[in-house]
Order: structure tokens, then sequence, then C-alpha cells
């Protein structure tokens, strides 16, 4: 996936599903604690976090299932494992609210974007988000066509 510049941070990976899968109620910016060469991976700009998400375990947050490939200039003693669980680095503050939320209101931690911020660190904008039902998905979809149909009925009358 190619990486893009926005307001200082270069974007390496983005989910694009969870705004429609999820209602988001809260986001937060978390460190990811990386090694070597998934940090050379990630500047090279290969990352997909579409299928990943946040879990919290032993203390700390961990985000599982993102996929980081390996870095074909390293050699292979020191590689990593690809889909292996990655501490988040949040406040124990965040942490504790994070973890409560998903255990007593049944909410889900969702990877929204994975960037480099303007200092050069790897961060990822984490979601605090509520499943959608069917309904709510086809009322989401019915709003967004009704905007594009209407932004089309404006441009044409002039």
């Amino acid at each position: 996936m190619a990486a893009d510049k926005d307001d200082g941070r270069k974007r390496i990976a983005e989910n694009r599903k969870a705004r429609f899968e999820y209602r988001i109620e809260d986001t937060y910016e978390a460190g990811i604690q990386l090694t070597g060469t998934e940090v050379k991976s990630l500047r090279a700009g290969q990352a997909n976090i579409a299928e990943s998400y946040a879990s919290a375990e032993n203390g700390g947050i961990f985000l599982i299932n993102a996929y980081i490939p390996e870095y074909g200039s390293a050699g292979a003693f020191f590689q990593h494992n690809p889909r292996r669980p990655r501490r988040l680095l949040l406040h124990k503050r965040e942490i504790h609210k994070l973890a409560v939320a998903v255990d007593r209101q049944g909410m889900t931690m969702v990877p929204l974007e994975l960037y480099f911020n303007a200092k050069g660190r790897a961060k990822l904008r984490l979601a605090l988000a509520q499943g959608k039902k069917l309904h709510d998905k086809r009322e989401d979809t019915a709003k967004r066509e009704w905007q594009r149909q209407k932004a089309r009925l404006l441009r044409a009358k002039g």
C-alpha cells in the first residue's frame, strides 16, 4: 500500500472497513512496540491492519493479527513473525478505561490507522467502537447515497 502524507503524518495503513462495520465512540493514539526489521518494513510502506483488532491481556493492550511483512534486505536470523502480537503503548489510565469498556459495555478496540508522526515514531489510531447491526449499515448506506444524489442534483442545477 502506498504511503501518503497527511499534516506531518506519513500514513502506512488504514482500516477503511472499520467506520462501516463499527460505530466509533472514542479514539486514542498509541505507540507500538516494534523490532528493527518491523520498523524498516513499515518505512517501506508495507502493512495491513484490515483484519486486526486489539485485546487487553496481561495488564496491557496488544494488537492482534496485524500483518507487517518480513524485511527483504535483512538476513533470516533477524526476521520477525509477520502476524505476532504487538504491545500498544498507552498510559495506565487509558489501558484501564479501554479494558473496562470492553469487559462491561461489550465494546471492541479497532485499529483505524497506522502512521508515522512528525517525529518519525510509529503510531496507531485505536478506536473504542460498538458493532453495528445490519439495519444500521443499511441506514448509513441510504444516507450516503442520498448525499451523493443531492450533490449531483445541486451540481446539475448550477
